[in-house]
């Protein structure tokens, strides 16, 4: 088990973040705890994207104080990034598996990449992870025998193998049809529920209402908090 953070799991304060010299979010001020669930929205370019990427060491906090799972990313070297990486789970919408390896192997990758090295430890924690994304059965299948659904359910399998505090998503349902949209948003739900901390950038409104969650919008330069997914 994966220690856990003391206070928030995110927190920025006056924040500005640069795209190369253009400045795309000023002034960002969020915090966001264990358990909560929050909808990231705004247009594209509005910088969900960037904001994500700030969150995970991608791009260098240069402005402003921000912390990330007891990271600060102001001071954040670029030989801590893998160890941040570690305590975030990262959720594409194009999943990114790799195609010529099974589910998994998909996973024994990731583990092995971030440290793990006791066989009988990677494959109890890699079907258990299958198991709680509803996979339990797939682990043998290669990437191309599994419906889109199916293939982005192994990719937030992946983003759980390390136990994370975080779960960042970005867009994950952009290239799902609605009802597995729906399953892939109860999941990412019940993983907050679990006591994991979830943000999602997503561009699919209809289906927001259905949670009661936090909704945070890029506009104009600014992040914007609104009340709940039902504003």
């Amino acid at each position: 088990m994966t220690a856990t953070t003391e206070g928030p799991v995110i927190q920025l304060r006056g924040v500005r973040i640069f795209q190369s010299e253009n400045l795309v979010l000023n002034q960002v001020d969020l915090t966001l705890d264990r358990g909560e669930f929050a909808y990231l929205i705004g247009r594209t370019g509005s910088g969900k994207s960037s904001l994500m990427r700030t969150l995970y060491g991608d791009l260098p906090l240069k402005e402003g104080t921000g912390s990330v799972c007891g990271f600060d990313l102001l001071k954040l070297k670029r030989k801590q990034v893998p160890y941040l990486r570690r305590r975030i789970g990262i959720v594409f919408q194009d999943f990114q598996l790799l195609g010529d390896r099974s589910v998994q192997e998909n996973l024994l990758f990731v583990m092995k990449a971030t440290g793990w090295t006791d066989a009988k430890k990677i494959d109890a924690q890699a079907q258990l992870v299958l198991e709680k994304g509803g996979l339990a059965n797939k682990g043998s299948k290669m990437p191309h025998e599994l419906s889109g659904g199916e293939q982005q359910r192994v990719s937030i399998a992946r983003a759980l193998v390390n136990d994370p505090e975080l779960i960042l998503a970005d867009e994950p349902t952009g290239n799902l049809d609605p009802e597995t949209t729906g399953e892939i948003l109860d999941l990412l739900y019940a993983i907050s529920q679990s006591g994991r901390c979830v943000m999602m950038a997503t561009h699919d409104y209809t289906h927001m209402k259905k949670l009661n969650a936090r909704v945070i919008r890029c506009q104009d330069g600014k992040l914007l908090e609104l009340s709940e997914a039902a504003s």
